[in-house]
């Protein structure tokens, strides 16, 4: 897991499972609201879940599995 991670804040998982990203990301990541789709990946030795705006590369590694 990369030691580079920047804490932006924390959020209850809501009861229909949706999660609310703090507003924060979009000037920390270049996404766009209602447009940029997120991958999830799980780190299960970590516990830890990792957000990825979608690319060809993750669309790739998709196809394969």
């Amino acid at each position: 897991m990369d030691n580079d991670l920047i804490y932006l804040d924390t959020y209850t998982l809501q009861q229909d499972m949706r999660i609310r990203l703090p507003k924060s990301i979009l000037t920390n990541m270049s996404i766009d609201k209602g447009k940029t789709k997120l991958s999830i990946f799980l780190d299960s030795k970590n516990k830890v879940l990792v957000l990825k705006p979608e690319t060809d590369e993750v669309e790739s590694y998709e196809s394969e599995n």
